[in-house]
């Protein structure tokens, strides 16, 4: 009789097994299999919160086999992943499936690699109900203010709008920001730079700094050109010369929220794709037998803490004196300090093994893959590294009693740059940003030594409004706040950009009028709902719960009673508010009225109106366009235009091929048809292999001008798909991906099958 375990994922699975050999099955939960229903509220209010749980939709099936398999299992181990949702859904896989709690034990695991995994089978546990019950209550609180909260929108901005505990709060940061923006007023200052020649005739610049008595702002032409006026054709004296070594600190790991952070800034990509990506990393990927084969890369993924092993810290060590030298290599190992209202039930973000380095195992990783990893690789390596040793000097010039300064740095010893260099957010310019210039070339200078001028440069500047939040300062700000939870601020994001709160310019989180107007309305109504300091002050009662020194009930019953307050007194004042929202115009003239016509929405979608309802109740399509009287033009002569030439020969006879139109759309045909009658179909290749002999994948257009997707070598090789393939294999069990025609989902064709996910960036599909 075999011993069962019952992960998440079913790539976990996969590696978990290898492990474990033939004493254990291992099989797959593939998330939640218990949740609120959708069609109702199903937590009672005034008996102790109680939720009501449902098997989720579709998951019957899944839920019998794994019965099935319990009930003939010796034990049951529960490892889906080590956090507070993943200590959920054990709880609902034990009472859905009726296990008994005596053969039912809860496992985890950090990592996914073999010492990790049976380490943690042989110290199995008891389900946490702390950690359930603070899941418990985060779901039930967004239930709670979603369902009850999102009527109320309907009835004062427009119907189908939804609101959320913690998103909705993320979409007032944005819009506040969009405030501040709107609301800043440019401030004029001024810049003098004087271009000097040292005593090896080398040209270098300083800036205008102030007076003995401090630093002073130029705030206009008039006190730029007083100090032009009074250093031109003057000399300098240099006032003084500071040199000085400084140590720089490499970061530490990453947490979640950094990784989120660093990885928007520096790969460009969305949270939502970060964290999918490292979810792939750690559940495991085979990188070929030489390596181990199916391998966890990176530790778990949703951590706050920075603390690492001995284990961790040693084998880096091991690699940076191996790798780059004893020099490089601390005296002690680092230990990075976690802040205080962090969960520390877990590493930071680190590589598994830190001797797989990103190009050894390049070649197994998809490309996002890879620059993640490579990303968290030396991340990690470099928070062990020796510090950067970096050469600073400042000069101060003094001419007609103004100072003028310059300083910057060199590298002498790179210590831990010589493998990261963390990035910034870029800065706004206001008048008192000063810029340390890196590798400043600033000739021998000794006190008291007189410099030539050589010219003034006065430049004239503007103050900048405060940046739009990105998703780097975004997460970064709700990391500081203690807003949300870092695993949440993907989810988080994506909400606000689905429901058209907030919409992406760029790398910018803009918010729509939709967003604005209903933060506007969620501020004077739900004041508590959408403040900053409220919103993370419950998140410290999930963590108290999560402790054990606090209860749910405890927790939920003062916030609803305020609440439901709030709701009572917002129902009274609905329609009294302006909430409207701006109206979106067409160039739709009314034909009855001849005003311009507005875009409204109805049951079926989106029409053009008369403004001016109910006096007008003129209605069009927004296809219509308004009549105007057509003007016949003459008839034009089309001239024949010369055939298109392939740039290749008929395999047939060597005459050229010429280009042709069909039913079925372009095509190239023999130039001395019909003597010779050889045709071939205009293609263009896709970037991919063949799935089933490697050969190129060419772009074809079928029946009624759809596009599908063939081998070159047809008939020889028979693949053919209406679904585009990747050029990626799946995780669950390595067969090809594909992209399902004209939708941004990625899906696998093999019969047994069922891994989907979605897509990112994709192009719709177009013709051949």
């Amino acid at each position: 009789m075999a011993n069962l375990v019952i992960v998440e994922s079913p790539s976990k699975a996969t590696a978990i097994k290898k492990y474990l050999g033939s004493n254990y099955k291992v099989i797959a939960s593939k998330g939640h299999v218990r949740d609120l229903p959708k069609s109702s509220l199903s937590v009672d209010l005034e008996n102790g919160f109680e939720a009501h749980y449902i098997n989720i939709r579709g998951k019957g099936d899944l839920i019998k086999e794994i019965r099935k398999e319990a009930k003939a299992a010796k034990k049951v181990f529960l490892a889906p992943d080590p956090d507070r949702e993943g200590e959920a859904i054990a709880w609902h896989l034990a009472n859905a499936l009726g296990l008994d709690p005596a053969k039912t034990l809860r496992v985890s695991f950090n990592e996914i690699t073999p010492d990790v995994v049976r380490a943690a089978i042989k110290e199995p546990r008891a389900i946490d109900m702390n950690l359930v019950n603070a899941q418990q209550t985060r779901r039930i609180w967004d239930r709670v203010v979603g369902y009850k909260l999102s009527p109320y929108l309907w009835k004062a901005v427009k119907n189908g709008l939804s609101a959320g505990r913690v998103q909705s709060v993320a979409a007032r940061i944005i819009v506040d920001r969009e405030d501040e923006i709107r609301a800043f007023v440019p401030e004029e200052y001024w810049t003098v730079d004087a271009r000097l020649e040292g005593g090896d005739g080398k040209e270098f610049s300083v800036r205008f700094y102030g007076t003995e008595q401090g630093k002073e702002k130029l705030s206009c032409e008039a006190d730029a050109d007083k100090v032009v006026k009074a250093v031109s054709g003057k000399s300098f004296r240099v006032a003084g010369v500071k040199r000085a070594s400084r140590q720089k600190l490499p970061a530490p790991p990453f947490t979640t929220s950094t990784m989120q952070q660093e990885a928007s800034r520096k790969l460009g990509f969305q949270s939502q794709r970060i964290m999918r990506v490292a979810q792939e990393l750690y559940e495991g990927i085979n990188i070929g037998t030489e390596n181990g084969g199916v391998q966890g890369l990176i530790t778990y993924m949703r951590t706050d803490s920075l603390r690492v092993s001995a284990e961790a810290q040693s084998a880096a060590r091991e690699l940076i004196v191996t790798k780059y030298g004893e020099g490089y290599c601390p005296e002690k190992p680092r230990v990075y300090k976690t802040r205080a209202n962090a969960q520390d039930a877990h590493e930071a973000i680190r590589p598994s093994h830190v001797d797989l380095e990103p190009a050894k195992i390049h070649k197994y990783l998809t490309p996002d893959q890879y620059r993640l990893y490579k990303l968290i690789w030396e991340r990690f390596v470099a928070s062990q590294m020796q510090s950067a040793t970096l050469n600073t000097l400042s000069v101060e010039l003094e001419c007609e009693g103004y100072l003028f300064r310059a300083g910057g740095y060199s590298v002498a010893f790179p210590g831990y740059m010589a493998v990261y260099e963390e990035s910034e957010d870029e800065e706004v310019r206001t008048a008192d940003t000063i810029h340390e210039e890196k590798d400043i070339r600033i000739p021998e200078l000794a006190e008291g030594e007189s410099v030539a001028l050589l010219g003034v440069d006065p430049a004239r500047h503007f103050t900048e409004p405060p940046a739009r939040y990105t998703e780097a300062s975004l997460i970064k700000f709700l990391d500081e706040k203690g807003i949300g939870r870092p695993s949440t601020y993907n989810t988080i994001i994506t909400i606000i950009v689905s429901r058209n709160y907030v919409v992406r310019d760029g790398k910018s989180l803009v918010p729509t009028p939709l967003g604005e107007v209903t933060t506007r309305l969620m501020k004077e109504s739900f004041s508590d709902i959408v403040d900053y300091a409220f919103t993370a002050q419950m998140e410290d009662q999930l963590d108290e719960i999560e402790k054990g020194n606090t209860d749910m009930v405890s927790v939920l019953d003062p916030f609803w009673k305020n609440f439901s307050a709030a709701l009572e007194r917002a129902e009274t004042t609905i329609g009294k508010g302006s909430f409207e929202l701006p109206v979106e115009e067409t160039d739709i003239i009314c034909d009855k009225c001849g005003a311009k016509m507005v875009v409204k929405n109805g049951r079926y979608g989106k029409f053009a109106a008369c403004p001016n309802y109910p006096t007008c109740r003129n209605t069009k399509p927004l296809t219509e366009k308004s009549e105007e009287p057509v003007v016949q033009e003459p008839e034009k002569k089309v001239e024949k235009k010369p055939p298109v030439i392939a740039d290749f020969k008929c395999e047939k006879c060597g005459a050229d091929m010429v280009q042709r139109s069909g039913r079925y759309g372009s095509f190239f045909a023999c130039s001395r048809y019909p003597e010779c009658n050889f045709t071939k179909q205009k293609t263009k290749e896709l970037d991919v292999p063949c799935p089933k002999c490697g050969s190129k994948i060419l772009i074809k257009t079928g029946r009624n001008k759809t596009v599908f997707y063939s081998c070159e070598k047809y008939p020889t090789c028979d693949f053919s798909s209406w679904d585009m393939p990747i050029g990626e294999s799946c995780p669950n069990c390595g067969k090809p991906l594909f992209r399902k025609k004209g939708k941004a989902l990625v899906v696998c064709h093999e019969k047994d099958c069922d891994y989907k996910r979605e897509g990112e960036d994709v192009a719709t599909d177009k013709k051949a």
